[in-house]
């Protein structure tokens, strides 16, 4: 059997230490056990945990899960940029397999600075992606620079357009222009995050996005717990939806399995 699986999920519990700064910080516990149940209870064979831009750049408990769950999932890691090789090594052995720039409401990274060009050399030594959760119009300039620094870009939940623009954002047609550079991929997650009208931008991003990238660069991600949208959102009704979105089984089979390269499985 080919695997099923979720690109993006995440875990933690109200115990855990919250980063400085942080945005906003769920009154709830999501941990291991549950979101594992939710695979299972979904026929998913395999799961990656994404760290909350609430814990920062503590990965302890990312770590920890990783290493309970016995390779059944991977990681995708928020670390600093002076963050050392040894560093780096240690989240790799664990099942850590990139890190992620979560920028929403964040100043750009300056990329020509030295401690991201030693990061993102590290990246590419060590086979990591980097993932970034950015509004698509700003994705069109940041994506080209890594790209030159040789490394695979993961970008989250359709690429975030102008919710009022869709489809249309110009943001949206460069990052559609992105899928020729052949080290990008897009997950096909939380359409709730792209307005109220999410699950129809989906429906029209959807065959846009695999005319340019290609079925083996579109991951599915469930996005749970879906923070911030409990109120609307399950696992099975983002599970649900991919089936309505792709309505071909072996093309959606093709999709649930296309990470296991990417993610190391």
């Amino acid at each position: 059997m080919p695997p099923t699986i979720d690109t993006h999920a995440h875990v933690f519990h109200r115990g855990l230490q919250l980063a400085p700064g942080r945005r906003y910080a769920p009154d709830y516990d999501a941990p291991l056990a549950l979101y594992l149940e939710q695979l299972d209870r979904n026929g998913m064979s395999n799961g990656v945990l994404v760290q909350p831009s609430f814990l920062g750049s503590d990965n302890s408990y990312l770590v920890a899960c990783l290493k309970q769950a016995g390779g059944r999932l991977r990681g995708i890691a928020v670390v600093d940029p002076a963050a050392t090789t040894d560093e780096l090594r240690a989240l790799d052995r664990a099942g850590v397999v990139g890190i992620r720039l979560n920028l929403v409401g964040q100043p750009l990274p300056d990329l020509a600075a030295s401690e991201w060009k030693a990061l993102l050399a590290n990246l590419k030594a060590i086979g990591w992606q980097v993932e970034i959760q950015r509004n698509a119009a700003d994705l069109a300039a940041l994506a080209p620079q890594l790209l030159d620094y040789g490394v695979a870009i993961m970008l989250d939940h359709y690429a975030l357009p102008d919710p009022k623009l869709g489809v249309a954002d110009p943001g949206f047609q460069s990052v559609l222009k992105l899928g020729a550079a052949r080290n990008v991929w897009v997950k096909i997650s939380a359409p709730y995050r792209n307005g109220a009208a999410g699950e129809e931008f989906a429906k029209a991003a959807y065959p846009l996005l695999r005319e340019a990238y290609g079925l083996d660069r579109l991951l599915w991600g469930s996005d749970w717990p879906h923070t911030q949208f409990e109120a609307t959102q399950t696992y099975a009704k983002n599970r649900q939806f991919l089936d309505t979105l792709i309505a071909d089984e072996s093309e959606r089979a093709q999709v649930l399995a296309s990470p296991r390269t990417l993610f190391h499985f």
